[in-house]
């Protein structure tokens, strides 16, 4: 029997509507877990400042208690911090906790001001923030439960993918190299399918974009996602939003302009047509200035406070192999400017030297990358300082001086910049940077294509809380190791 076959067969009884119809079972356990976690925050917080009152503070303390976890969880609600769309989500969550935050403020603020009261500055200093920081924790620690549930196939919206092959194959791909982002594709709808496409799928293939919601609903999709197809235009899309909507399916469109996501997309509606608009990144300006001076800050503490590491790192380097500590290459940075790059030495002394005769082991088939697995020429000491990233260290100096950034694209040599596409250029509008998507995604094990991909992300998408997330994703992909050779 034909997928096709198989579909038109297949009876929409009660139980398989029942079936397809969205799993919230999970959404409902995250929504009730973080309102638990921030009335636990708002509880805590209260409870030790109440406790801890300094001279003037208030003698209701119960109502104080309960005066403020009440203003914390309205705020929050009224924020969007527990809409069943960003739930898991991550920055958007923790976006929403934040304004929480400064919202309740205020709203402290201006109701000492009506009320004329003496409200202890440990209210706004201590208890605000310091729920701020439990929420955040705590919606962290649940996002990562969701997220391991998620590459164990729990926790996951069932998708039915439709689109012309080629865009149903690359859109496919896309969401199997982020299971934690919670959609499992079940199936596909295509226009017209080559003879390898269901086996490249792993997954049912109908050739009918007419049967996409019976498709839908045989299969036991929770969403079908829609790509960039001619096949399926504005009546087309509105008719199967319509099925979709009695079947209790949701509809999810990708965009044909990629890589683009988070405050840069905005809906205008024009006439009743929605455009998606899409605002220029914001490498200029003031955020530019706001991001110059968080690296330069951070990387001045952290050259001081790593100055014990660097000598050892550096006694180790030189007793370990005969050469200099320092390992120095030329790279290229923003606008094209070539600067010298310094990191400590994991190789032996003439590694260059030896570059054509470990031509043929590198593990990356296509693009400019050249990384060999086990390469012989690294020192035991190097794959040390390898491992846990330590012979990067010395980069602070170039983040300290401007020509690198605490986070960017990875600096590329000239070499690989000779060579550079069109697209790959685009790379190269920012300062490179010490961490990046790269370092947090695989590293070494990335190919070319991916890589560029997460550089270009990283370009069109930056923002400083963006920085912010890699920075602390970092440590966790320093201590883990993998894709560091």
């Amino acid at each position: 029997m034909t997928a096709i076959e198989w579909v038109q067969s297949a009876p929409l009884t009660q139980k398989s509507v029942e079936a397809a119809t969205p799993n919230q079972a999970w959404r409902r356990h995250y929504l009730a877990a973080v309102i638990v976690s921030d009335l636990t925050a708002a509880l805590a917080t209260s409870l030790w400042v109440a406790a801890t009152r300094p001279a003037g503070f208030p003698e209701v303390r119960v109502a104080w208690v309960i005066g403020f976890v009440l203003t914390w969880l309205a705020v929050a609600h009224l924020l969007s911090a527990y809409q069943r769309r960003l739930l898991g989500e991550g920055p958007a969550e923790y976006q929403a906790i934040a304004r929480a935050g400064l919202c309740t403020t205020a709203l402290i603020g201006f109701f000492g001001f009506l009320t004329r009261s003496d409200m202890p500055r440990s209210v706004v200093l201590v208890c605000v923030p310091l729920t701020g920081v439990l929420a955040l924790l705590g919606r962290w620690a649940i996002r990562k439960r969701v997220q391991s549930a998620r590459r164990q196939g729990r926790c996951v919206d069932r998708v039915l993918v439709i689109g012309s092959s080629p865009l149903v194959q690359q859109l496919v791909g896309q969401l199997r190299r982020f299971p934690q982002g919670g959609l499992l594709v079940v199936g596909a709808c295509v226009p017209t399918a080559s003879e390898t496409l269901t086996s490249d799928l792993g997954v049912p293939v109908v050739e009918d974009l007419e049967l996409t919601a019976s498709t839908a609903q045989a299969m036991g999709a929770d969403m079908v996602a829609v790509t960039a197809t001619a096949e399926m235009d504005g009546p087309a899309l509105r008719r199967l939003a319509w099925a979709l909507q009695e079947c209790g399916i949701g509809l999810a469109v990708a965009p044909a302009l990629t890589e683009v996501t988070g405050p840069r997309l905005h809906i205008r509606p024009i006439g009743g047509l929605p455009l998606v608009t899409v605002e220029h990144p914001r490498l200029d300006g003031f955020s530019r200035v706001i991001k110059a001076v968080f690296d330069r800050a951070v990387a001045a503490v952290a050259l001081v406070v790593l100055l014990p590491v660097f000598g050892i790192v550096a006694a180790a380097v030189r007793l370990s192999s005969p050469g200099r500590v320092l390992f120095r290459q030329r790279r290229v940075g923003r606008s094209g400017e070539q600067f010298t790059f310094l990191k400590f030495r994991t190789m032996v002394q003439d590694a260059e030297v030896q570059l054509s005769e470990i031509a043929h082991l590198n593990h990356h088939d296509s693009g400019p990358l050249f990384k060999v697995r086990h390469d012989p020429r690294i020192t035991p000491v190097g794959a040390v300082l390898r491992r846990f990233s330590l012979d990067e260290l010395p980069q602070l100096v170039h983040v300290l001086s401007g020509r690198m950034s605490l986070v960017g694209p990875r600096p590329p040599l000239p070499s690989e910049v000779e060579i550079y596409s069109d697209d790959a250029w685009r790379r190269l509008v920012v300062k490179p940077g010490l961490t990046g998507l790269w370092q947090i995604s695989g590293r070494s094990d990335l190919d070319w294509d991916e890589s560029l991909r997460l550089d270009l992300r990283y370009v069109e998408n930056w923002s400083f809380m963006l920085d912010l997330m890699i920075l602390w994703r970092t440590a966790h992909a320093v201590l883990r190791g993998s894709g560091a050779y």
